[in-house]
């Protein structure tokens, strides 16, 4: 049986998405076996994090400035911004390296189950850097689903008054998806979004 330590150490890595008792477990063990060259590195990576964490003010992103280093790359283009719900969705993108603007996180998004309203989100400053000028489009990139399409919609209400143009994702079939893998709303998606050959 391990000491208190080390199962207060294996309940904590549990709770991270991704990692269950058994693969925490596995985790520890690892750490343990391994302490000068995994254990000692990664309690030193996560206390050097834990004390410069900070939010960027400019985009909500999460870094150990401020502003983040997406905000403060001059290789970005600051006229494109890509709006998201969470860190996790920005992090994403910009690991594709394929939008070469600057981003937005919302903090979450709409849903009237979860009691979360347009206060509750970093609507308004999204509002006010678009009003601020110099912004051309403003990427919605929101997840699909019902909330999140509820909240594009809303943003699209809230941007429309400015000299932006709005884009949103697109949605549908995969590439290398089958068709019969795919459920409804996906199909309807990509039917509705269906664009001419040629």
């Amino acid at each position: 049986m391990a000491s208190p330590e080390i199962e207060e150490l294996t309940q904590a890595l549990s709770r991270l998405p991704g990692l269950g008792p058994r693969s925490a477990r596995r985790a520890v063990l690892h750490l343990l076996k391994k302490r000068e060259s995994a254990l000692e590195p990664l309690l030193r990576a996560l206390d050097a994090v834990n004390e410069r964490l900070v939010t960027c003010s400019l985009c909500g992103n999460v870094d150990t400035v401020d502003p983040c280093g997406i905000c403060a790359d001059p290789r970005r283009d600051a006229r494109a911004l890509c709006v998201v719900e969470d860190v996790a969705d920005l992090w994403a993108l910009d690991k594709s390296r394929l939008f070469p603007g600057r981003f937005h996180v919302l903090g979450g998004r709409l849903s009237a189950l979860e009691g979360v309203r347009p206060e509750d989100l970093s609507i308004d400053a999204l509002v006010a850097r678009v009003e601020a000028g110099g912004i051309d489009e403003v990427v919605l990139a929101m997840n699909a689903t019902l909330e999140g399409q509820t909240t594009a919609h809303y943003l699209a209400e809230r941007l429309e008054r400015f000299p932006v143009r709005l884009t949103q994702l697109a949605h549908g079939v995969p590439v290398g998806g089958e068709l019969d893998y795919l459920d409804e709303g996906t199909l309807a998606q990509a039917l509705r979004a269906r664009r001419p050959l040629g």
